[in-house]
């Protein structure tokens, strides 16, 4: 299949030296699918409508989507080489130490901000727009590493990917002054009429759009990312953020940059959507399956607890707590249970000994439990490149 140039090249002039910026064309590109490439959009449309219609019979569906919106956050964060694992994130949102530099948690919690912010403000019917971009990139960049690179706000100057200068980079994205009509333009396309009818193509398509512009001085990729769980969501693919596709590219880094690229360069788009669909479709098949995962735990470790005798009612009560809201303290479970901090202490003891609880922090005072056997099935391809 011949395929259709998707922008052109732009002269600029840095440090003393030539290159050439790459000005994408406006989506959607002039791009027939094969047969191949439609079956497989179509497996990876009915995963995700399987995934959604599952979605509400989930067990703890509050506590899941908290967890996947985090699982999905960490994920994007390691692509960029943050070392914070599904733990860390956890400890920090309890004002504890975690077991990795704190700029990197930062981050990963920022995202999860960012997420939560961008699905919020477009239920309260904002448009996914560049606005909209802008504020997540200022929360995404609000604290930590890249907080001093212009947060909310798109690039004045020229920035480059790879190499020590732009004559030398893998990719140059557009001069400072074409980043808002680029974006514009794909802003006009996500409103499209085009875009509304295939919103899984325009999710794979505005990405690397947005990749290629590069509109940020940072966080570029963990927005580009992002942007694709808003069109999903706000397509109504997904009623819940609670497909984390950065697992796929996590795991297929590589060729994910590889084939980022390739649309730019010789390899045209089919083998990108190739890679897209069959990352949609396999993280929604996988999702579906973690959630049956975690049913048959809950009632495994329900029937492991209804044999402890005296102590199970006690226990039991501590344990639906932890199915509710995966870590706590004993300070929390004694102020949600009403029971006495000596008496929450040892139902916990019993619950560690049969291996459903964890301590994190490995401190002797405020410690924190998780709820161990759930926190090692979410945690599964979390840990850092």
């Amino acid at each position: 299949m011949s395929e259709p140039a998707i922008g052109r090249y732009v002269g600029i002039s840095m440090t003393g030296e030539t290159a050439r910026a790459f000005v994408p064309y406006p989506l959607p590109p002039a791009l027939s699918p094969s047969a191949g490439l439609r079956r497989r959009l179509d497996e990876a449309l009915h995963a995700l409508g399987g995934l959604d219609a599952a979605t509400p019979f989930f067990p703890d569906r509050d506590l899941l989507l908290y967890l996947y919106v985090r699982k999905e956050a960490l994920l994007s964060s390691q692509i960029e080489g943050t070392q914070s694992s599904l733990s860390d994130l956890l400890l920090y949102e309890h004002d504890a130490v975690p077991g990795v530099p704190l700029d990197d948690v930062e981050e990963v919690s920022s995202y999860v901000a960012a997420l939560n912010h961008g699905v919020q403000r477009m239920r309260g019917g904002m448009p996914l727009s560049k606005r909209l971009l802008r504020e997540i990139h200022g929360i995404l960049l609000a604290t930590g590493r890249g907080s001093d690179m212009m947060p909310g706000e798109f690039r004045r100057v020229q920035n480059w990917i790879g190499g020590a200068s732009p004559a030398r980079a893998a990719h140059v994205p557009p001069p400072p002054e074409d980043v808002e009509a680029c974006m514009d333009e794909l802003e006009r396309y996500l409103h499209s009429p085009e875009a509304q009818a295939e919103p899984l193509l325009a999710a794979a398509y505005a990405h690397v759009q947005f990749e290629t512009i590069h509109p940020f001085l940072d966080g570029n990729g963990r927005v580009g990312r992002l942007l694709i769980t808003l069109i999903l969501t706000n397509a109504g693919l997904l009623s819940d953020p609670i497909l984390y596709l950065s697992l796929y590219f996590k795991s297929h880094r590589d060729e994910y940059y590889r084939l980022l690229n390739g649309v730019r360069s010789d390899s045209g788009w089919e083998p990108w959507l190739e890679f897209f669909a069959t990352a949609t479709r396999d993280c929604a098949r996988q999702a579906v399956e973690t959630a049956h995962r975690i049913s048959g735990l809950i009632r495994a470790d329900q029937a492991r607890i209804a044999n402890l005798g005296r102590s199970m009612p006690k226990a039991l009560a501590i344990y639906e707590l932890f199915r509710t809201y995966l870590t706590r303290t004993i300070a929390q479970v004694s102020a949600a249970t009403n029971l006495a901090p000596n008496t929450v202490a040892s139902a916990i003891a019993e619950l560690e000994g049969l291996g459903i609880l964890r301590e994190l922090t490995g401190k002797k005072r405020d410690r924190v439990y998780a709820y161990a056997p759930l926190l090692a099935v979410l945690a599964e391809g979390t840990e850092p490149l």
